[in-house]
């Protein structure tokens, strides 16, 4: 699935980058707050979901040829971020839900699974 379909899906708001949003597959996903540690283990194509906010993220991102980056629990992020993240062509995602609560809802959207 793209991160526009996912993020359109769960009712989260795209950021940045919009249009390559439409583009880009998720291959799955990735948890860290750690930065040092996100740099050495993200995948390509993976979805990064953090609580960190600033400039940092969006050269990991890049590095790592994320999908994206996800910040959870309605996060805002600041506009100096938003503004470098649109420059680098790095797509960040606003979610309303926790950490746990966006890996299952990729699942579950990956897999087709529903419950009522």
């Amino acid at each position: 699935m793209t991160v526009k379909e996912f993020a359109l899906h769960n009712g989260y708001k795209i950021l940045s980058c919009v249009d390559r949003a439409e583009e880009l597959e998720i291959t799955g996903v990735y948890i860290c707050d750690l930065l040092s540690m996100a740099m050495a283990k993200i995948d390509d194509g993976e979805l990064w979901i953090t609580v960190h906010t600033n400039l940092n993220i969006i050269a990991i991102a890049s590095l790592t040829n994320a999908s994206c980056i996800v910040i959870p629990e309605g996060i805002e992020v600041e506009e100096n971020t938003i503004n470098k993240a649109q420059e680098k062509e790095v797509v960040i995602v606003q979610a309303s839900d926790r950490s746990y609560d966006i890996c299952i809802n990729f699942y579950r959207q990956k897999s087709g699974v529903t419950y009522d």
